[in-house]
Parts: C-alpha cells; structure tokens; sequence
C-alpha cells in the first residue's frame, strides 16, 4: 500500500509563467526507500518540499498528493510535522539551538512531551548514534558531519513514518558520507522507515535503494529498481554518466550485458564478475605490471604559505598549525581532507580573505597582503562554499553582467553569453539567485568567478550540488582553463572528480599537510580516501583510479 501517492501533480512557481513540474504520478510505498536524481534544475528539491506541506513552496499546483490514503492538505499540520521528517542538504539551516543537547530535545519540547519522556528519548537517541560524548557540546564545535548526524537524531526522534533527505552527504567528507548513508540505510531496515532521498553520491547510494526515479525537465524520465534502470540505460544514453563506476565498466565491456541477471554495482559484485574472466582481462604474466603512467607534477610555485599558523579566535584552538603549501604554476591541484581539517580556511588564506596569525602567503614571490585589492582581484578568482556569500544583485542576469563588468568597466556580450549556456542559466536570468537550487546556485557562482578570467583559481566545493552530466562538463570546462594557463586550486570532498581531473592532491590532517603527490600517487592504495575502480582492480592495476584507466590498460594488452 502506497504511503505518499503523487497523481498527475504539476506546480508553476509564483511569478513564473512555466510548470516546473509536469504531470507526476508517483508512488511510494511503506518502508521502501527511493532515490531522487536528475539533472540539475529538473524539480527534484521542489518535488521533494511539496511532500512535507509545511515547506512546500508557493505557487500554482494542480494534481492531488496523498499521505496514507488522505489528501495531504487535508491532514493536520500536527500530524504531518511529526510524521514526515525533512534533513536539508546544509546542516547550519536546520540547526536552531547552540548545544548539542538542546537541539536534540527542540522538537519534543514543542510537541509538548514531558521532561521525564524527554530525557529518556534524548538519552535512547543518543545511544543509538553513539553521539553521548557530544551531548554537552556547543554545536559550533561540530565538523560538518557531526551536525548533520544531529539533525538526523532530532528528526528521529518524533519518530516520523516518512524521512526526506535533500542531498543530504553534500558537505561531507567521503568518510563522514558513508557513515551518514550507512545510517540512514539501517533505520530503513531496521525501523521500516520510509525514505526519500535526493543525492549525487549515486556509488554510495545505489546499492542500498530499492527504486530510482530520474526526472527530466518536470517529468519522470525512468524509474524502477537499480538493476531495471541501469538495463534501460544505453552506454551512449547521457543518463550513462549516472550509473556506478564500476557499472559502467561492466556495460561497456562485456557485450552480453543484457544476458545478465544481475549488473554489478558494488565492489564485490564486480570483483566476482571479473573473477570469471581474469584471464580475459589479465593475462597470465601481466598481472601486477599494467600501472597506469602518471604524470610528472613539476614547476614554479604561484602561490604559497610557509609555516602558516591560523585561527579565528585568539583563546580558541589552532585550525591551521604550521602548513607549508606550494601552489604550482599552470597546474590543476587538489586538497582533500575530512570536515574540519581546516580546507576552507586554508583557501581563504591563499586568496587573502583571512590572514594568517603566523608565517607568510607569496604570490609569485611577494607577500600576498601586500598586494592592493584591486589587484588581488583581477589576478585571484575565489569561490567560496557558500555560494550565497557570493551574490549582491536581484536577478541572475544582473549578477552575471556586475561579475563581469568588475574586470575593466565595460562589457563582453560575447563571454556573458557563452557563460549562460554553458551552465544553463537561461531560464533562471530573471529569478532571484536565493531562489535557485542548490546545484543552480553553484552553477551561477561558479560562472561569476569564470566571468573575471582570472589567473589563479580557486575553488571550495565546486562540483557541491551538480548533477553527473553538468559535473563532466564542469571538470573538462576546468581542464580547459587549465590548458589557456590558469592555475587551479579546488577543496573537495569529491574523491572521484579529484582523482580524475587533478594533476596534484594533498591531503590536510589536523591543520597540516600529511602527504602529497600526483593523484594516482595520492588515491591508489587507500581504504577510504579512493575511488570505487581502485578499489575493484588494485591487485591488477594499482593505480587506476576510474574506468577509463581500466579500458585503457586492457586495450593496451589487446584484452579490450
């Protein structure tokens, strides 16, 4: 039986002349768990608010959306706010207390629960995360991970029938993601939860959903089980960028796919799929000798910090402690990290926003603070993670053309333009950029930076919010950049595009860099901080880090 039933449900937004939804009809049945996706701007977010009446945005609807049989509108909003539970995809926007205990307890104390009843709850709560040591915390002393796992607790505790997660991993680290799905997977089996989930990180995801629904421009393009979507998916289809690494290598080297019962999608699936054919794959002999030729990483440095000390408040503890860090000319570098380890505030350091209590930042030799703003500007493009920080205008077109204008006072019709449609922004130039999604807010940062043609780049969480398809174009878009002579610096918790794209990683522990090298170098061999192919194949490719690497050694011994 259906718990939340969708039945031919369109929505225009006020002011807006076009539906962005188009005729759903969608059902989700108890205790089942279904993943959200599509590209970027399809409606995902907006489908996901109109099931929790409470933040459905405003505008026109036609259609019916039903709760356990009764019209949603129709059902108390005492009902609704407790039986469906929302987690957004930025902790700070849901995080309304300042310790750890009160915000857990928050919601009970508005439903009106006694202090006995809410401290017995709390306490069980608690447990079940194992999360007692952070009880009387404040939550500014929090990583990113640990607030939204915070979140999560204080929705479970009204013990809601339906849990909606709107790319909820996005700012966390590859690790602290895991653990977060990991999570969300046991309190649909173990509770019967019924869980609806938009997300990006689709290796993570796909093997623990029941269904996938993929939207397109309002409208529900497939739908079904994971192994049901990715049969009806072609390896030339754009929807192929969606599927599991190792799922793609799998459709596209072994003709008889369709033959097959099971796709592989995880690590063991594949492992067990190329166990009947290693001979195929690796010949005798060749095993252990297929690496991958990685590129030399070598140069001037454009920017750097020597023995940088940081931190934001004189009596609080040190992000950074000591970091030595050299930003080399014309290449396309990456620093990973957990939530926390002080990536972001290493970024602003280097783009001269924050200044370092100790040690010293060069640009090209001289001292960064040194420098007149102005000149900063034109010569460092900084993308913040917060978007938000970004936008001063009313519209998107008038954020475009301030962005651009800033460089010498005068307008480039021409590059406005080619930066609209590579992202995409067409539809959104008279909307307010607070009224973008997530994945549309990054896109129109990220091409305001791009607008200024800087020399270095540097970017926090730039593929946060994009859809598989945009984030291709996104990272060749960079390598493009990279090729005209910009220097690029990104912060990512993206093991995947890093590993594909960086020509450098460096991984910043505690406030210091532990360890750097290429990115073959950096990702080949570890347990967490890897890709999913590495993985699959590193008893045989030690340092292939995505398909294309693996294709590329079988062609090479005339196995593929």
């Amino acid at each position: 039986m259906a718990l939340i039933e969708i039945r031919n449900f369109s929505f225009t937004y006020a002011g807006e002349d076009k539906r962005l939804l188009k005729d759903i009809s969608l059902l989700v049945e108890e205790g089942e768990m279904v993943l959200l996706c599509g590209p970027t701007g399809c409606g995902k977010t907006t489908l996901l608010r109109q099931m929790k009446k409470e933040i459905a945005p405003i505008g026109t609807r036609s259609g019916s959306i039903y709760f356990d049989q009764k019209e949603m509108d129709s059902i108390p909003s005492v009902i609704t706010a407790k039986e469906i539970g929302i987690v957004f995809q930025d902790p700070e926007n849901q995080i309304v207390t300042s310790t750890v205990w009160h915000e857990l307890a928050f919601s009970l104390e508005n439903f009106g629960y006694s202090t006995f009843d809410i401290r017995k709850k709390v306490a069980e709560m608690a447990s079940f995360f194992g999360i007692e040591a952070w009880l009387n915390l404040s939550i500014h002393e929090l990583s990113g991970g640990q607030k939204q796992l915070v979140n999560l607790a204080s929705v479970l505790l009204l013990q809601p029938r339906v849990l909606l997660l709107d790319e909820p991993t996005a700012q966390l680290d590859p690790i602290a993601a895991r653990e977060f799905l990991q999570m969300i997977h046991r309190i649909n089996q173990e509770f019967n939860t019924t869980i609806v989930i938009i997300e990006h990180r689709l290796e993570e995801v796909f093997p623990i959903v029941d269904r996938v629904v993929i939207l397109e421009d309002g409208k529900i393009k497939l739908q079904g089980t994971p192994q049901q979507v990715i049969k009806q998916i072609d390896k030339n289809d754009a929807y192929f960028q969606y599927l599991p690494e190792i799922t793609k290598l799998f459709l596209i080297s072994d003709e008889n796919w369709l033959l097959q019962d099971q796709v592989p999608i995880t690590v063991r699936e594949g492992r067990k799929w190329l166990s009947k054919q290693n001979d195929r794959h690796f010949p005798k002999g060749v095993q252990g000798n297929l690496l991958i030729n990685k590129k030399e990483v070598t140069g001037t440095s454009i920017l750097e910090c020597k023995d940088v000390f940081f931190q934001y408040d004189r009596s609080g503890k040190m992000v950074l402690e000591g970091v030595q860090y050299g930003m080399t000319k014309g290449m396309f570098s990456a620093i990973i990290g957990g939530n926390g380890a002080g990536k972001s505030t290493l970024l602003k350091i280097l783009a001269g926003i924050e200044n370092p209590r100790r040690g010293k930042v060069l640009i090209e030799g001289h001292p960064l603070h040194k420098m007149k703003v102005r000149e900063r500007y034109n010569k460092i493009g900084y993308l913040s993670q917060n978007p938000l920080a970004l936008f001063t205008q009313d519209t998107v077109k008038e954020e475009l053309t301030v962005a651009e204008e800033l460089v010498d006072g005068k307008r480039s019709t021409n590059a406005l333009a080619e930066a609209i449609e590579f992202f995409g922004l067409e539809r959104a130039l008279h909307k307010h950029p607070y009224d973008l999604s997530g994945g549309e807010r990054q896109k129109l940062a990220l091409a305001s930076v791009l607008l200024k043609n800087p020399e270095i780049l540097l970017i926090d969480e730039p593929t946060k919010g994009l859809d598989p398809i945009l984030k291709l174009d996104v990272g060749n878009l960079l390598k493009e950049l990279q090729r005209k002579g910009i220097s690029i610096l990104m912060v990512t918790h993206d093991i995947e595009f890093a590993a594909k794209y960086a020509d450098h990683c460096s991984l910043l522990f505690a406030g210091s860099i532990v360890a750097e090298g290429t990115a073959k170098e950096m990702f080949s061999d570890n347990y967490f901080y890897t890709t999913a192919i590495n993985r699959l194949v590193r008893g045989d490719l030690p340092q292939a880090l995505n398909y294309e690497d693996v294709l590329k050694a079988w062609d090479a011994v005339g196995c593929y």
